[in-house]
């Protein structure tokens, strides 16, 4: 049981669930996957998981600019995002409005990932 309170254990498990629900989908409701779906998963799942390690860190080191250090976690995602959608349509994709739907399905369970993790150390950080 120790192992589950671990963050990064916590944030694979999540991934997998993640990833598994996206091969059911799939092959149950095909018309909601985009083909371009795990470039978009993939992609998230790297983010997330930088921008996770760059706020424990930044928080281990400068813990008095807790409230900064999240405003730059959220814009550092923000910007991300916007930049891969825009590299990702700008050739001219088909079916923009699926693969910015899936997008912000898997942006969103990533997003609440990561306010979990932030509600779960608030204690500790605010020690």
């Amino acid at each position: 049981m120790q192992l589950l309170k671990n963050i990064h254990i916590k944030f694979v498990l999540l991934s997998a669930t993640i990833a598994l629900l996206i091969l059911v989908l799939s092959y149950v409701l095909p018309q909601v996957v985009h083909e371009k779906i795990w470039q978009i998963f993939f992609f998230l799942f790297a983010v997330s998981y930088l921008i996770h390690l760059l706020n424990g860190f930044l928080l281990k080191s400068f813990s008095e600019n807790f409230f900064n250090i999240m405003v730059l976690a959220m814009i550092l995602r923000f910007i991300a995002s916007l930049v891969f959608i825009g590299i990702e349509v700008w050739p001219g994709m088909e079916n923009i409005i699926l693969f910015i739907a899936d997008f912000f399905v898997i942006f969103l369970f990533y997003l609440v990932f990561d306010i979990y993790a932030f509600l779960a150390n608030l204690r500790p950080i605010s020690k």
